[in-house]
């Protein structure tokens, strides 16, 4: 990479326990060593973040929301007050990326709400799961498809582990996508039976499992942001992302 990225952390992995507690566990992330969150829930928990953001010293330059299951305007205004600079739709079901027609919708659906995201002085992107690499449309994955459609404006947040146990060759995907990948998120994931595991409850924190990072983080120069997260994790979870965040900085030789 041209110049070593920030680190941040996906408020998705703890949110139990800001559901719980959001004061204290924004403060064990600061006190873990993160300056830098990416936001989750942020419609209902906008209150919360706001005061334990800046209670922290926590800055948050990305936030996830499901577009489809509210209002846009509400994610976008909720982004801006939270001092997101780029909002990333985490979600598009299954379904919608096994056909190349039904790809280029929502590739018009995302760009228009990358449009709309303009008025609230927000960059607006995508973050995939396994099924946007696991099959080919044409010879192409799905999201390969996808952004090749997008404006030049639309960023992609890849999900390097959900693209690993999707099957995909990560770093000829990375230089495929190319410089609209503008983060990454990091988890590890064991050999199972000669193949990467898929189970979520099987997911590591960075280089403790079997995903060659060196060459995932190569072909991504242009990513700014490595996020930590876990969608489960079977051990103390606030144990797990202080190794997340300790493996991640070892792959950038911090």
């Amino acid at each position: 990479m041209s110049a070593a990225p920030a680190i941040a952390l996906q408020l998705y992995s703890l949110r139990d326990a800001v559901a719980q507690d959001a004061a204290a566990t924004l403060a064990r992330v600061a006190e873990i060593g993160f300056d830098q969150v990416e936001l989750y829930n942020i419609v209902e928990w906008r209150s919360l973040l706001e005061s334990g953001l800046a209670a922290n010293g926590l800055a948050a330059p990305t936030a996830h929301a499901v577009l489809s299951s509210g209002e846009p305007e509400t994610f976008f205004e909720a982004a801006q007050a939270l001092g997101v600079k780029t909002l990333i739709d985490p979600f598009i079901a299954a379904e919608r990326w096994q056909s190349r027609d039904e790809v280029l919708r929502v590739a018009d659906e995302l760009a228009g709400h990358a449009d709309a995201a303009k008025a609230y002085g927000l960059s607006f992107g995508y973050h995939n799961h396994f099924w946007e690499v696991e099959g080919r449309l044409d010879g192409e994955t799905a999201l390969e498809v996808l952004a090749g459609a997008l404006p030049d404006e639309v960023v992609l947040e890849v999900d390097a582990y959900w693209a690993a146990v999707g099957g995909a060759d990560v770093p000829a995907l990375l230089s495929s996508l190319g410089p609209r990948v503008r983060f990454l998120h990091i988890k590890d994931a064991p050999l199972v039976d000669g193949a990467l595991s898929k189970d979520r409850e099987d997911q590591l924190p960075a280089g403790q499992g079997d995903i060659d990072w060196p060459p995932v983080l190569a072909a991504a120069p242009q990513a700014e942001l490595l996020v930590v997260e876990f969608d489960e994790y079977r051990g103390d979870i606030f144990e797990g992302i202080a190794q997340g965040l300790a493996g991640t900085r070892a792959l950038l030789g911090a």
